[in-house]
């Protein structure tokens, strides 16, 4: 069995600096914009992130590595929190999503996202190939729009994960003047 603090207990397969780059430049994050980073690791997504003006809350479980972010991204707009993604708590105000989460979480964590109350306007998740097709193939919700982005190459990876991998794009869908608070009430009683 792996060392508790090893990649391979943690499932841990970090974007290289290129691919990191290439998916927040694909995401449009654009400055102010208020991005979740979800299992942030050591900072591959963040980086390009803070450099394309976002503010980021970086969430990660792993100790050491929460500590390097909290150290490396001083002084930056950086908030770094340390909790199992099953018990994130959303932000109430507009937000995105730019992460490659631990793959074990993608179904739930999609799940969180696309709550009703939900704040999410849009996410781009680095998650197995796989699942990227099957919850597109779902056909998301009335208030998302789920597809398959770019494809990501094992090479992307370093360790490189043993499966394909895809961003999954999530978009909240444009209300129209028929959306439900414009909506003509039904007469006739």
């Amino acid at each position: 069995m792996p060392a508790a603090g090893s990649r391979r207990a943690w499932g841990w397969h970090p974007l290289t600096d290129r691919w990191a780059e290439r998916v927040v430049a694909d995401a449009g994050v654009q400055p102010g914009d208020l991005v979740l980073d979800v299992g942030a690791g050591r900072g591959a997504l963040t980086r390009p992130l803070v450099a394309a003006g976002a503010r980021v809350l970086a969430f990660e479980l792993h100790p050491g590595r929460a500590r390097g972010l909290r150290e490396s991204f001083a002084g930056a707009p950086v908030t770094v929190v340390e909790v199992d993604a099953a018990r994130l708590l959303l932000p109430r105000r507009a937000f995105r999503v730019v992460a490659n989460p631990p793959y074990g979480i993608t179904s739930a964590l999609v799940r969180l996202l696309l709550a009703p109350r939900s704040s999410l306007v849009a996410a781009d998740l680095v998650v197995q190939r796989a699942a990227a097709r099957r919850l597109a193939e779902a056909g998301g919700s009335a208030r998302f729009e789920l597809s398959v982005g770019l494809a990501v190459p094992r090479s992307a990876f370093v360790p490189p994960p043993q499966v394909d991998s895809a961003v999954l794009r999530i978009r909240r869908r444009v209300e129209g003047p028929t959306s439900r608070k414009t909506r003509p009430r039904r007469s006739g009683r």
